[in-house]
C-alpha cells in the first residue's frame, strides 16, 4: 500500500433521485452528493459556476489608493516598474500587469529578481536600480507584503510603492502607498485564496471599471498562475480557471500556444492537470535556473513564431532541471539512510542547486508522507524550501522558529527560509518540536470519494460526465474511487519496467488499469489475488477505440478481517450506522437465497449484497442477531446464517448496537 489509511467519504454510492431527475449521470450524481452538493440547487450552482462568483475589487483595502496613483502615473506619463516573483504565479502576474499598463500608454519595465543571486522578493539593490532608471512608481506582484526596508528605501527617494500580494501578512505592514492583499486582517474581500496573479487581475478590473474585458484578455494567464500556485479551485477561482482553460483551448495567446505545442499536449482536451503538471514546470524552470527572461519573452510574444524559440528553450531548461533534481534526490536518499526517521524530513547540504530544492522537497513529502525542508548551504548561510504534507501549516511552524532564522516567507503549504549554518541543529530541534505539538490530522491517508459497487457506475457515459467537475485541483480534487474484492487477472511491466499495466476483474467485467511508478517488486501482489483498488477513472483512446481505464493510485489486499471481527462481536463506536434501507437490502439478499447460507465468510458477505461493503453488511447481520431476527455462527472462517420465521418482528430502534454507532 502507498497509503496507510483509505478514508472513504461515501461508501454507499447511492445517487440522489433529485439529481438523477435533473439529468445527472448516476456516478456524477453520487459524487456530487458525496462532496456536499446533494440538492439540485447546490449541484447546479457548482457545475454551472458563472460570473456572479467574481467579487467586487473595491472591497480590497487600499484598492482606491492604488487605482488613484496608477491613473495619475498614466496621465502624467510616468515611468512605472512592475516587480514580480520568479515562479509561475509571479511571472504571469508581471506579464498581465505590464501588458495592461503598456496598452494604456505607460513606459513600463518588468523586473524579476534572479533566484540564485538575489533570492525571493524585493531587495535594496533592485529598488535602487529601478529608481536610477527613472521609475517613479514601483508596483509589486506576488510579493512585497514583508518588504519593510525596501518600501522605506523607496519612500526616502520620493518613489511610491504599491504592493499587491497574496501571502500571509505579519502583524505590521510595510510603509507603502498601498498594500493590497486579501489576507490582510482588515480586508473585506470574500476570497482569501486568490493567487498573486488573481490579486493583480482584481487591480486591473478596478482600473478598467469592470471584469468583462479584463477577463477576456487575461483569463488564460490568471488560470495558469492560479493553478501553478496550487490555489483552491472553488468559487471565484474555479470560474476564472474554467474561463482560462476555455481560452487556452479556443484562442490562446501566442506564448502559451507555443508551449502547449512544444510540450505535445492536446489543445482540445487541455485540463487544469495538464497546466499544473506539464506547462507550469516548464515556465518555472526558467526562474529555477536563472533564465526568467526566456519565460517573459515567450509570454509577451505577439506572434506564434516569436514565441516558439523561447518555448523550445523552456522545455530544454525543464529537462536540465529534471537532471539536477535527480542528483539531489540521490544525495538526499543517502542522507536519509542515517536519518533519525522522525518526521518531518529536514536535510541540508553544500552544492545543491538552489533553484530545484523546492521540487526535491515536494518529492520527499510524497515519498515519506511528511513535510520536508531542504536547505542549500553556501558558506555560512543556507537557503531552504519547505513543502507541507497532511495539512501541516508551514508558515506557522517557521514563525515559531523565527528567532533562529534570518528570514522566512510563504504560506501554509509552501514556504522559504534563510538561515545561518550555525543555527541548523537548533532550528531542526525547534521545528520538530513544533510538529510534534501540532501534528497533521492523518498524513498518510488517501481520500476516496466513494466505493463503486456496480458496473453501471463505470460506464462510458458516466466517465465522460466527470468532465463537468473540471477544473480539478486543490480544493476540488480529481475524483478518487475504489473497488473492493476485485481480482488481478494479469500484471504486465511497461515503460521499461518502471510502470505496470494490470487487468482487473469485477462485476463480471475486466478493466484495464495503469499504475505509474510501481514495479513488480514494489507492488507485492500476484495474478489471481483478490484486492481493493483506488483509482481515477478515465477514457483511454487507442487506435480509434475508446475504453474505460483505471489510473491506479493504490492497491491493497482485500481482507475480510475487519468484517470477521464484527461478526465475532468486536464492534467499536467508530463505525457508521447502516441506514434502514441497508438492513432491508441485506434481509432481501438472504431471503432470496432461501433464508439460509453456509460457507466461507468472505464469499457469503460478497454474495448477499455485492453493492454493500463487508463491514456495513456485517453490522447489519449483528443487529439482526441481536434482535433475534437471524441466527448467526462463525467457526473460523465458516459462516452460518439462518433467518428467523416470518412471524418474528423487531424494532431496529431497540438495538443497543445501533445506538452505540455514529
Amino acid at each position: 500500500m502507498s497509503y496507510s489509511t483509505w478514508n472513504t467519504q461515501d461508501d454507499s454510492a447511492i445517487p440522489p433521485a433529485e439529481l438523477l431527475e435533473a439529468g445527472y449521470s448516476p456516478l456524477l450524481a453520487a459524487l456530487l452528493a458525496a462532496r456536499g452538493y446533494g440538492s439540485r440547487q447546490a449541484a447546479d450552482a457548482f457545475i454551472k459556476c458563472d460570473a456572479s462568483l467574481l467579487g467586487d475589487p473595491w472591497l480590497m483595502t487600499d484598492m482606491d489608493k492604488a487605482v488613484a496613483r496608477i491613473e495619475k502615473a498614466i496621465d502624467a506619463g510616468e515611468r512605472v516598474a512592475v516587480f514580480g516573483d520568479y515562479d509561475v504565479d509571479g511571472i504571469t502576474s508581471a506579464c498581465l500587469l505590464a501588458d495592461y499598463l503598456v496598452s494604456r500608454g505607460v513606459l513600463c519595465e518588468i523586473y524579476i529578481p534572479s533566484r540564485l543571486e538575489e533570492g525571493y522578493g524585493l531587495n535594496a539593490s533592485a529598488v535602487e536600480a529601478l529608481i536610477s532608471r527613472g521609475n517613479s512608481l514601483i508596483i509589486t506582484v506576488d510579493c512585497g507584503v514583508t518588504a519593510f526596508s525596501e518600501a522605506k528605501l523607496a519612500a526616502e527617494h520620493g518613489v511610491d510603492m504599491i504592493i499587491t500580494d497574496h501571502h500571509e501578512c505579519r502583524e505590521h505592514l510595510p510603509g507603502a502607498l498601498a498594500v493590497i492583499d486579501p489576507k490582510r486582517c482588515d480586508c473585506a474581500y470574500p476570497n482569501r485564496d486568490l493567487a498573486g496573479v488573481g490579486v493583480a487581475f482584481k487591480l486591473l478590473c478596478a482600473l478598467e471599471g469592470g471584469h468583462e474585458d479584463i477577463l477576456e484578455r487575461y483569463c488564460d494567464l490568471v488560470a495558469v498562475g492560479t493553478i501553478a500556485d496550487v490555489m483552491p479551485l472553488a468559487g471565484e477561482n474555479r470560474f476564472i480557471i474554467r474561463e482560462g482553460l476555455k481560452k487556452l483551448r479556443e484562442n490562446p495567446r501566442p506564448g502559451l500556444l507555443a508551449l502547449i505545442e512544444e510540450a505535445g499536449l492536446n489543445l482540445a482536451r487541455l485540463t487544469a492537470t495538464n497546466v499544473g503538471f506539464t506547462l507550469a514546470p516548464r515556465i518555472n524552470a526558467a526562474g529555477r535556473l536563472g533564465n526568467v527572461d526566456t519565460a517573459l519573452k515567450m509570454l509577451m510574444a505577439e506572434t506564434l513564431r516569436a514565441a516558439q524559440s523561447a518555448a523550445a528553450e523552456l522545455c530544454l531548461l525543464n529537462r536540465k532541471r529534471q537532471e539536477l533534481e535527480g542528483e539531489i534526490w540521490r544525495e538526499a536518499a543517502e542522507l536519509l539512510e542515517t536519518h533519525s526517521g522522525r518526521a518531518p524530513v529536514i536535510l541540508a547540504s553544500e552544492g545543491w542547486h538552489q533553484g530545484v530544492i523546492g521540487i526535491s522537497a515536494s518529492r520527499l513529502t510524497e515519498e515519506y508522507k511528511a513535510p520536508a525542508v531542504i536547505i542549500c548551504l553556501d558558506g555560512e548561510l543556507g537557503k531552504g524550501s519547505c513543502r507541507s504534507y497532511g495539512g501541516f501549516n508551514l508558515y506557522d511552524a517557521l514563525k515559531s522558529c523565527a528567532h533562529l532564522l534570518e528570514g522566512y516567507g510563504g504560506h501554509a503549504l509552501a514556504a522559504g527560509l534563510t538561515i545561518k549554518k550555525e543555527n541548523l541543529k537548533a532550528f531542526e530541534a525547534a521545528f520538530l518540536d513544533y510538529y510534534d505539538a501540532n501534528p497533521p490530522a492523518e498524513a498518510s491517508a488517501l481520500s476516496i470519494d466513494l466505493c463503486v459497487r456496480s458496473a453501471s457506475l463505470l460506464s462510458m457515459h458516466c466517465i465522460e460526465d466527470l468532465e463537468l467537475l473540471e477544473p480539478c485541483g486543490s480544493g476540488n480534487p480529481r475524483v478518487m474511487l475504489c473497488m473492493e474484492g476485485a481480482v488481478i487477472d494479469s500484471i504486465t511491466p511497461i515503460g521499461g519496467g518502471k510502470h505496470l499495466k494490470l487487468k482487473i476483474r469485477k462485476f463480471g467485467e475486466t478493466y484495464d488499469g495503469v499504475f505509474f511508478s510501481k514495479t513488480l517488486e514494489t507492488l507485492g501482489m500476484h495474478e489471481g489475488e483478490r484486492i481493493d483498488v483506488a483509482f481515477f477513472p478515465q477514457i483511454n483512446e487507442f487506435r480509434a477505440r475508446l475504453s474505460v481505464q483505471l489510473l491506479i493510485s493504490d492497491i491493497r489486499a482485500h481482507d475480510a478481517t475487519e468484517a470477521l471481527r464484527i461478526l465475532r462481536g468486536e464492534i467499536s463506536a467508530g463505525y457508521k450506522a447502516p441506514a434502514r434501507e441497508d438492513f432491508a437490502a441485506v434481509w432481501r439478499g438472504i431471503k432470496a437465497r432461501g433464508g439460509r447460507m453456509q460457507g466461507e465468510a468472505s464469499k457469503i458477505l460478497e454474495s448477499v449484497c455485492s453493492e454493500m461493503s463487508a463491514v456495513k453488511l456485517a453490522l447489519c447481520l449483528k443487529v439482526f442477531e441481536e434482535l433475534s431476527l437471524l441466527a448467526l455462527s462463525l467457526d473460523g472462517d465458516t459462516l452460518n446464517l439462518q433467518l428467523a420465521g416470518s412471524d418474528v418482528k423487531a424494532d431496529l430502534s431497540a438495538s443497543r448496537i445501533l445506538a452505540s454507532l455514529s
